[in-house]
Formats: structure tokens, C-alpha cells, sequence
């Protein structure tokens, strides 16, 4: 999975299971407070409008909440730390990209350190971080290599692959997986639309540089 797949894929499911979750615990509320309303005009929005308005609605309640900006981070954030470690830093250590932020130790380390966060100082930015690590695992397919996913029960050490030309086969193997993989092709594009209309959007509202300053959308 490339960055567009992580970051539009991981945004889209934030803000689905936000609206979801939203839906569920204030519609009985909603409609015991429209009984006894007059009826709405028959002139209604489309209903396409209306689920704009609505996954809208769900994004801007989002930000509300969390840090956008951290959401697209975390759903990088195995990357951000493993390739430099495992392919620059400690190249003849590891050579490999994906080794401890890929695991599920790191993933459950930092939930439970998001967790104690928010209930001792009901800060979200450690499961913000969570949240975008678990969609990046789910993303990569991990449990493809439960060596790397379930360390250290297989052993301490991390698979290796070649990094002699690891520039060339990483462009040559985007460029096929682009063209004749559709689980890298398909979500990399999903992830890319969701991606440029969340820009367009921020830009529409004039909204963007206030989105990359603070990471509010309204």
C-alpha cells in the first residue's frame, strides 16, 4: 500500500465510523424531538445533496474531536519509523522497511498508552495515533507475514530482503503493482479521490491553511 492508500482509506474510515457512531446514539433523541412537528416541505433536497451534506457534517464533527492532521500522520507513521531505521539507519541490522511499528506489540503498546492518556488527562492524540496504525497493518495485509506481525513470538529477528537496488525495485514493482495489482492499484486510487476532495473541500471553504496551522476544517 502506497501514501494515498493509507491516508484517503484510513481518513474515509474515521470519518464513517464517526458518523456511524454519531447516527446510532443521537437518532432516537432526533426523533422523539421531530414528533409532533409539522412536516418538512414536500421541496426536499435530492437525496445525493443529502449525504453530501451529511458525510460533510461527519467530517467537520471529526475534527471536532481529533486532530486530523495527527489521523493522516499515524496512518503513515509505521512507515515514518521503519523504512529510515530498517533500510537507512540500520540497513545491515534489519534490511528491511517493515519491522517493529509493523508488529502487533507496537500496535497494542500504543493503544494502551493512548488509553491511560485519555483517561488520565483525556488527551486523544496517542489513539489518534492508534487508529491510524491499525488501518496501516489492515492496509499492508500483515498478517501475510506473521513473522513480522506477531514478533517476537516467531523470534527476534526480522525477515531480510535485498536492499542492493532496493530504488529500482521499489519504482519498477509501484509501477507494476499500479498497473496489474488491483488490491495496490484499486485502494491507491479509492485513498487518492478521497484525498483530492478532502483538499478541494478545504480549499472550497478556504479553510486549508487554517487545516495545516491548527487542523481545523471550519
Amino acid at each position: 500500500m502506497l501514501i494515498f492508500g493509507h491516508t484517503g482509506i484510513t481518513l474515509a474510515a474515521a470519518v464513517l465510523l464517526n458518523g456511524t457512531l454519531a447516527k446510532r446514539y443521537t437518532l432516537p433523541t432526533r426523533r422523539d424531538e421531530l414528533r409532533g412537528q409539522p412536516q418538512a416541505s414536500p421541496r426536499m433536497p435530492s437525496r445525493q445533496n443529502s449525504s453530501y451534506v451529511g458525510i460533510v457534517s461527519w467530517l467537520t464533527s471529526l475534527a471536532n474531536l481529533i486532530d486530523i492532521r495527527l489521523l493522516l500522520i499515524g496512518s503513515l507513521l509505521p512507515d515514518i519509523i521503519d523504512k529510515p531505521v530498517g533500510m537507512f539507519f540500520f540497513r545491515d541490522t534489519f534490511s528491511n522497511g517493515r519491522i517493529f511499528s509493523h508488529t502487533l506489540l507496537f500496535l497494542i503498546l500504543i493503544t494502551l498508552g493512548g488509553l491511560y492518556l485519555y483517561q488520565r488527562c483525556n488527551k486523544t492524540w496517542l489513539l489518534v495515533l492508534s487508529f491510524g496504525t491499525f488501518t496501516h497493518l489492515i492496509l499492508d495485509l500483515m498478517w501475510l507475514t506473521p513473522r513480522t506481525l506477531l514478533w517476537p513470538l516467531y523470534g527476534f529477528s526480522f525477515e531480510r530482503i535485498d536492499l542492493t537496488c532496493w530504488i529500482q525495485d521499489m519504482l519498477y514493482n509501484l509501477l507494476y503493482n499500479l498497473l496489474n495489482n488491483p488490491l495496490v492499484s484499486i485502494p491507491e486510487l479509492v485513498g487518492a479521490a478521497v484525498v483530492i476532495w478532502f483538499v478541494v473541500l478545504l480549499v472550497h471553504k478556504g479553510k486549508l491553511y487554517t487545516f495545516l496551522r491548527n487542523g481545523r476544517v471550519q
